[in-house]
């Protein structure tokens, strides 16, 4: 039996396309990474029996989501985080470093709105782009298999 996340990131209050995607792919939970936080909070409204994790954005101001996460995915942990603490516009070093540190199979970061599907020191590396803002808009699709085996996928919004 695998586990299904459905991963999006900077939202920034435009939440119709995710909250699309999370209908048709069904997933097991809902992980959100920042700017625009609150917005998980009404994602889960519309979703209250799917687990939700978020964090905290750069633009995230009065919200009780914190700056980084650990999130299990079955047998395998991800650390979620929106990037900006670890300087991911320049290097996903840290941040693999701080999901190693934390025994994390996979690290989720959000803040560069560019998709990112790597891998660095053994660490999965995930953006999953921006959901909420610009012409390219784009969300992630996670599965953990029982043995621990993680496939990522970014997929793009269909707009109208």
């Amino acid at each position: 039996m695998s586990i299904k996340a459905a991963v999006f990131s900077d939202t920034h209050g435009n939440i119709e396309y995710a909250l699309a995607a999370v209908r048709s792919y069904r997933p097991d939970l809902i992980i959100h990474l920042g700017d625009h936080a609150w917005d998980a909070d009404d994602m889960h409204l519309e979703f209250p029996d799917i687990p939700m994790f978020r964090v905290r954005g750069n633009c995230d101001f009065a919200t009780s989501a914190r700056d980084r996460e650990v999130v299990p995915l079955g047998p395998v942990k991800a650390f979620i985080t929106h990037g900006h603490l670890y300087s991911v516009r320049y290097t996903t070093d840290s941040l693999v470093y701080a999901a190693q540190e934390r025994g994390c199979a996979i690290a989720m970061y959000g803040h560069t709105h560019i998709p990112d599907n790597s891998e660095l020191g053994g660490v999965k590396i995930l953006n999953p782009g921006t959901a909420g803002c610009g012409s390219h808009l784009t969300w992630a699709a996670v599965e953990v298999n029982d043995l621990g085996g993680i496939m990522t996928e970014i997929r793009e919004f269909k707009l109208h």
